[in-house]
Order: structure tokens, then sequence, then C-alpha cells
């Protein structure tokens, strides 16, 4: 084991920061990096030889091998806790900023809804399956809403009723009945 990563498993077994899923977390991160450092060129390095070159030249590799956003951010928290352990915390730049790292993006403008085409329905053999996918693309129910979906109960004219047992978290729920294409799926199960 290198003289790097022994004393970076040696910092965190020292120093129990944080719930156990972190402290995990943690070590195996610096291990990467720690590793990382090593394919870089960087030798014979221990825990106090920390300097503001290796950071910049790990976020370089990571933008190179085009890691996300939150993963680059993660590892650089990471590497601030080390620079404060080892009592060198101006060696890592206060802002991500420094670093050319860009803001995460929590919601896209993509969406994730899979369509499935009067093709692929026709394709599939069991009427039961193929009406309970149409359920699900007609009104956005869940696979589980769908499968348990009994039109004498649930069908009542303007909406739909989803008893407690049939969904998630045993609430039960309404869904209006907006369009055509709804109305003849319902009348399809009928």
């Amino acid at each position: 084991m290198r003289d790097l990563n022994y004393q970076l498993k040696q910092l965190c077994r020292n120093n129990r920061d944080g719930s156990y899923r972190t402290q995990a977390d943690r070590e195996r991160q610096l291990t990467l990096i720690a590793n990382q450092l090593h394919e870089l060129g960087y030798r014979r390095m221990n825990a106090q030889s920390l300097k503001p070159k290796h950071i910049e030249a790990l976020v370089a590799h990571w933008q190179r091998e085009e890691i996300t956003t939150g993963t680059i951010k993660n590892r650089l928290s990471t590497i601030r806790w080390w620079a404060d352990k080892v009592n060198r915390q101006n060696v890592v730049a206060r802002s991500n900023d420094h670093y050319g790292i860009p803001d995460r993006q929590y919601v896209t403008n993509i969406s994730k809804a899979k369509t499935i085409t009067a093709l692929d329905l026709e394709k599939v053999g069991d009427q039961y399956v193929r009406m309970s996918l149409e359920l699900q693309q007609a009104f956005g129910l869940r696979r589980e809403e769908a499968i348990k979906f009994q039109p004498d109960y649930a069908d009542r004219g303007d909406h739909i009723a989803l008893k407690e047992s049939w969904t998630k978290g045993g609430k039960a729920r309404e869904i209006p009945v907006r369009t055509e294409a709804q109305r003849v799926v319902l009348n399809q199960w009928h």
C-alpha cells in the first residue's frame, strides 16, 4: 500500500466525523483520489503534502473524463475535509468557481415519460398486460395501480377512483377523466 493511501486511511479512522455511511464514502473517495494522484505522476506524497497544483490537476483530470458536476463537487468537499484535518485549509479554494465548476442542474427540461406506439401494443400477446399498459399511458398510473385496476369499481363517470390497496403509500386518490382517449381506454376495459 502506498504511503498516501495508508495515511489517508488512518486519517479517516482517527477522525470519525459523520454517519457510518459518510465515513465509508469519504474513505472510498480519498482512496480513489490518492490512486488518481499517483496515476497523474504525483508520487511519494503524504497526507501533509497537499498543494494547490494537486487539486488543480485532479479537477482538470475529472473534467477531461466528463465526470458530472455533482460528483466533482462531492470530491472537492472530501478534499476540503482532508485539508482541514491536516491543517492545510488554505490549499483548497473556498469556492468551486475558482476551479471553473458550474452549478448543478437539479431540474431538466427533458421529459422522462415513455410512450408506447400502437405497433408495440399489438405485439403484446396478453390482453390484460396490454390494457394495463394503455391505462398507464392514458392516466399516468403506476404499474401496480394499472395491474390492480378494476373498472367496475374505479370508473365513476367523470373520474376514476383508486383504492388504498392499489396505490403507493396506501392513499386512495381520484384522477379526472379529461380526454376522449381516456374514455375510450376505460370503455375497452369494460
